[in-house]
C-alpha cells in the first residue's frame, strides 16, 4: 500500500531542505522534492494524498505570477492543505506563500537583509515554548516580509520584520533561516546569484558570523523542525485519500 509522503516545493538549487529533511528522516517519513515554480499549470498531488507540506525559500517574490505562475498552485496548495489540517512549514518565500494563502499581504521590501540577526520569541507553540520572551539569532536573507494572516498567531519579530514566525492551525511560518547547516550555507556564497553585490570580505564575515552562531541554532531548528516532523509522522500513518 502506498504510503503519505511529505512534498517539499523548492524554488532554487541552493535552497534545500537541510535540518527539515533530516527531522523528516530521523522518523521515517518518505519526501518527494518538486520545483514548480516555473510551471503554468503544474500537477501537485491533493492534501489527502500527503503528510505533509514544505514551502521552501528563493529568489523571487511570492506574488510574481507573471514569471513564475507555478506559484499560485503553490498558494492554492498550501490554503487547501491547511483547511485540511495537513502540517504545512514555511521558510522565508515559502513563509511569504504560506501567509498569503492564509490572509496575509507582501510588503515589498527596498532593501535586502542577508546577515545574522536576532529575532525575539513572544509567544508559545508546541516547536518554541522552550524560547519565548527570549531571542535567538538566526541568518536572514530576504527583502519582502508579511503582514500577519488574520486569526494567526505571532511567535516572533524583530526590528526589521514585525512578523518573524507565526503559527495558524496546522501551518507554520519562518521569516529566517535555520534549517541551513555550514555545507549548504558555503553553497550559497558560492552562488553569484546569492552573493550579487557583496564583496569577499563580507562574505567571508557572514560566514564567519554563521560559524559563530550556528551551534546556537541548531537547537533551534531540531525543536522546530522535530516538532514538524511528528506531525508529518501522524498523517503519514493516514491511509491516501482518493
Amino acid at each position: 500500500m502506498a504510503k503519505r509522503k511529505v512534498l517539499i516545493l523548492q524554488h532554487a538549487d541552493w535552497e534545500r531542505a537541510g535540518r527539515v529533511g533530516e527531522n523528516l528522516e530521523d522518523v521515517g517519513l518518505e519526501t518527494e522534492t518538486l520545483t514548480v515554480a516555473s510551471i503554468k499549470k503544474p500537477q501537485l498531488p491533493e492534501p489527502g494524498e500527503l503528510a505533509g507540506l514544505v514551502l521552501m525559500g528563493g529568489p523571487m517574490r511570492a506574488d510574481d505570477y507573471e514569471r513564475f505562475p507555478g506559484l499560485k498552485a503553490e498558494t492554492k496548495l498550501a490554503k487547501a492543505a491547511v483547511e485540511a489540517e495537513l502540517p504545512v512549514l514555511g521558510i522565508c518565500l515559502g513563509h511569504q506563500i504560506l501567509a498569503r494563502a492564509l490572509g496575509g499581504e507582501l510588503v515589498v521590501g527596498k532593501k535586502e537583509q542577508r546577515e545574522l540577526s536576532q529575532v525575539k520569541w513572544v509567544e508559545s507553540d508546541d516547536a518554541v515554548s522552550s524560547w519565548v520572551q527570549k531571542e535567538t539569532s538566526v541568518l536572514q536573507w530576504h527583502a519582502d516580509c508579511v503582514t500577519l494572516p488574520p486569526g494567526a498567531k505571532l511567535l516572533a519579530k524583530s526590528a526589521q520584520s514585525k512578523v518573524e514566525a507565526f503559527r495558524k492551525g496546522s501551518a507554520l511560518g519562518l521569516q529566517f533561516h535555520v534549517e541551513v547547516t555550514a555545507p549548504i550555507f558555503e553553497q550559497w556564497l558560492d552562488e553569484p546569484q546569492v552573493v550579487d553585490g557583496l564583496k569577499k570580505g563580507q562574505i567571508a564575515q557572514l560566514f564567519e558570523d554563521f560559524q559563530s552562531a550556528d551551534p546556537l541554532m541548531q537547537p533551534l531548528a531540531d525543536s522546530i523542525f522535530s516538532a514538524f516532523a511528528a506531525r508529518c509522522s501522524t498523517y503519514s500513518a493516514q491511509p491516501i485519500e482518493s
